[in-house]
């Protein structure tokens, strides 16, 4: 068996930023790294996809292993990654990319990590402005972990879902409006965003909450739907955390019972 050349280019895998707590204190937090990664073959772009960075060359060959899009290692002559463009070339030994209709026909799964619409997303953030006077308080922050712990949930019942709530923004509380679960976070975001569309709700007075990780596409889609407030129960990334710092939204992780972590925005918030 022909292994092919593979350059070795992994990427730090933290980053340390400063969060404020929920007591005031400015705490260095470790937060995990996210980048794009544009896979070609033989030249031809196949996808995009977000990545931590520990191993660029074993993800690309996994993903066009397990899309079934290259059958046999040998195919391969070589493996590349420039982290300058973000991008990974993939060269086979005879030269021909893959067959169009494989890659028409591919199913993009409910996975989290295949940021495939990423290149547009972050095309139209310059176009984005949150609206400025929005604020939230600590109570009302508090009022919405009370309402999504004691929301009947698939999650409670079977697991294995992500859920995402849009609520209104009304101190000292926060009423939930909308409450959706997926197998994919991405996907209970998207149905969030599509409900606001058919009834008409602004996003400037809501407050958004997902039990995901807080990833750049999580970031812009939820200021794409005009929302101010973004909150977790779990972290957040490094791309995610830059993101939400330029379109001036204020990003809550970790947040679960009496503890948060305030990463961005720290204007917008009274405690």
């Amino acid at each position: 068996m022909n292994h092919p050349q593979l350059t070795q280019a992994s990427r730090p895998l933290t980053f340390e930023i400063d969060a404020i707590n929920e007591h005031g204190e400015i705490v260095p937090t470790s937060i995990a790294g996210e980048h794009p990664l544009t896979l070609y073959v033989d030249k031809r772009e196949i996808v995009t996809l977000m990545t931590l960075g520990a191993a660029p060359e074993a993800l690309a060959l996994g993903y066009l292993r397990n899309q079934r899009l290259i059958n046999c290692l040998d195919e391969i002559a070589a493996i590349q990654v420039d982290w300058e463009v973000d991008a990974v070339s993939v060269t086979t030994r005879h030269g021909r990319g893959i067959d169009t209709s494989r890659v028409e026909k591919r199913t993009i799964t409910s996975g989290c990590g295949q940021g495939t619409v990423f290149g547009d997303l972050m095309a139209e953030i310059d176009d984005i402005h949150l609206p400025a006077e929005a604020k939230l308080s600590e109570a009302t922050l508090y009022g919405l972990l009370d309402a999504v712990r004691v929301h009947e949930s698939i999650y409670k019942q079977a697991g294995a879902v992500h859920g995402c709530a849009l609520a209104i923004n009304a101190d000292p509380g926060a009423e939930i409006l909308m409450f959706v679960e997926d197998v994919g976070r991405h996907n209970a975001v998207d149905a969030i965003a599509g409900k606001m569309w058919l009834d008409g709700h602004d996003g400037g007075d809501k407050i958004f909450y997902t039990t995901g990780r807080l990833t750049s596409e999580m970031v812009i889609k939820t200021a794409q739907m005009g929302i101010p407030f973004l909150v977790s129960r779990s972290g957040l990334t490094q791309m995610g955390w830059e993101i939400a710092r330029k379109l001036g939204m204020t990003m809550i992780g970790r947040a679960q019972g009496k503890h948060y972590l305030l990463f961005t925005g720290e204007e917008r918030f009274s405690r």
